[in-house]
């Protein structure tokens, strides 16, 4: 998937949220995040849309922190999301291929305009499941390479920092596959008492194997749905469930 793939994603996926957050009502509560209702929701991800569009809008190339979240509710809550989702897609459709600021993550990006552009689709895809839950109903599919994206993502980009708890006292491996994406969708977690090595390979003997679907991993992996497929030691799952919450 290249930057324009993930900005028409994000672009669905926010839309997708502010309908189903919508639907739901913000007193709706939210199954997959157990402590928000609706309006936890759109108050965290419309914050995070305006964060993230101010790096790429300003070239700010220093962390900030989040603003302030809003104090409203109901439909003026849902009108300020979509406002937050259409300030993020219009600056990144608009900024420079070549523009320079902070990014978080250390797996590869062609720039940090592909970082953004990446990053958000996985953050508004996430929380659409999530809204969608708190309405009920189906939910909308997740397309296996954007999910395939979003599971290389977490393992390489997020799990290799140096604030990831998912460590062990003794070296193991971990395998994840996702079933239905080819056979280059699979990764080798090595885990040891220092953050996660992963390389997007089957490489070595694992321990465990974590494997589904690509849809389906994927929100296991984000902790929104329970794990497809587990196979060997069950301990590393558990581990998993435990201790990979971003």
């Amino acid at each position: 998937m290249d930057t324009a793939d993930f900005l028409q994603t994000l672009d669905r996926e926010g839309r997708l949220l502010a309908a189903a957050a919508a639907a739901a009502g913000t007193d709706a509560k939210v199954p997959s995040c157990p402590e928000w209702q609706v309006r936890d929701l759109l108050r965290h991800t419309g914050a995070v849309h305006r964060w993230a569009a101010a790096f790429v809008a300003d070239a700010l190339t220093e962390p900030r922190p989040f603003g302030d979240l809003p104090e409203l509710d109901g439909a003026e809550l849902v009108g300020w999301y979509r406002d937050s989702h259409r300030l993020l897609v219009d600056t990144l459709a608009a900024a420079p291929a070549d523009v320079e600021c902070w990014t978080f993550l250390p797996a590869p990006s062609p720039s940090p305009l592909a970082f953004w552009t990446r990053r958000q689709a996985h953050e508004t895809a996430v929380h659409r499941y999530d809204a969608e839950a708190a309405r009920g109903g189906t939910v909308s599919p997740i397309a296996p390479d954007f999910a395939v994206d979003g599971i290389d993502e977490l393992l390489r980009g997020f799990h290799a920092r140096s604030r990831s708890r998912l460590r062990t006292p003794e070296p193991r491996v971990l395998r994840v596959r996702a079933l239905d994406a080819g056979a280059d969708a699979v990764w080798t977690v090595r885990l040891t008492a220092k953050p996660p090595v992963t390389v997007r390979e089957e490489s070595g003997t694992a321990a465990a194997e974590l494997s589904g679907p690509a849809d389906e991993l994927y929100l296991a992996l984000w902790n929104r749905r329970p794990l497809p497929n587990v196979s060997g030691d069950h301990s590393l799952a558990a581990l998993w469930l435990e201790k990979s919450a971003i």
